[in-house]
């Protein structure tokens, strides 16, 4: 994968984890202090977040970092 796939794969977890728990965007934008536009841009894998926002997410979201980047980066040996 590339970096832009990685970012995709990542979004559509996020947005995956917030679908489950019923949640908009709004709501989660609100919970973990992001601004909604911005949430929206990271769901779309068009934001390349720092470990910092990815915190806040997962805060919001109620789960492991690792559950949201299992495999990214995928690794070809």
């Amino acid at each position: 994968m590339n970096d832009s796939q990685d970012l995709k794969t990542l979004g559509q977890r996020i947005r995956d984890r917030r679908k489950s728990l019923q949640w908009t965007q709004e709501t989660l934008a609100d919970r973990a202090g992001i601004d909604r536009s911005y949430m929206g841009g990271i769901e779309r894998g068009e934001r390349n977040i720092t470990f910092s926002v990815l915190c806040q997410i997962c805060i919001a979201l109620q789960c492991d970092i690792a559950q949201l980047t299992a495999g990214i980066p995928e690794i070809n040996l």
